[in-house]
C-alpha cells in the first residue's frame, strides 16, 4: 500500500491510484511504497527486467528512478501543474542478478519552475547500485 502526505491533490492521488504509476511502470513491476515531494520509496523486481547475461538492466535502473523522481516532482508542483524530465544521469556502480531493489529518492533542491532529485536504488542487503541524478520542469496544465 502505498503511503501519500495528506495534503495531497486529490486529482493526482486519482491519476497515480487508476494508472499505477504508468504503463511502463506497471510493466515493470514497480511498487511505490511512500511518495512525497522531499522523500519517495519505491521497489521493483530484477526477474523480469534482466539483460541477456541475466544482470538488471541499466535501463531498468533509470526507468525506476525516472519513475520516482517524475512522481515526487509532480506532488511538489501541485494542483494544476505537472512534471516534465529534462535532464536524467545515471551512474551503476553494481551489479545485481536476483530478488528486489529498492529506490530513495530525496529532494536536492524544489524550487518553483524546476525539482531535482537523487534516487539511490540498492539491492536487499543495502549495497548501493545505482546513483540517479533527475531533474524535472514544472508546468502549468494548459
Amino acid at each position: 500500500m502505498t503511503t501519500f502526505p495528506e495534503d495531497l491533490d486529490a486529482e493526482l492521488v486519482e491519476r497515480l491510484v487508476t494508472s499505477g504509476g504508468g504503463e511502463l511502470a506497471v510493466k515493470m513491476g514497480i511498487e511505490f511504497l511512500e511518495l512525497s515531494a522531499s522523500h519517495s520509496v519505491a521497489t521493483m523486481p530484477v526477474e523480469g527486467n534482466r539483460q541477456v547475461v541475466g544482470l538488471l538492466h541499466g535501463g531498468a535502473h533509470v526507468v525506476l528512478a525516472e519513475s520516482l523522481g517524475s512522481v515526487s516532482s509532480a506532488i511538489h508542483a501541485g494542483p494544476g501543474r505537472f512534471a516534465v524530465g529534462i535532464e536524467i544521469n545515471a551512474t551503476h556502480s553494481r551489479s545485481v542478478t536476483s530478488g528486489v531493489v529498492t529506490a530513495t529518492c530525496t529532494a536536492l533542491s524544489l524550487g518553483g519552475t524546476l525539482a531535482t532529485h537523487e534516487i539511490v536504488i540498492r539491492d536487499e542487503e543495502g549495497r548501493r547500485l545505482s546513483t540517479v541524478r533527475m531533474t524535472n520542469m514544472l508546468r502549468d496544465l494548459r
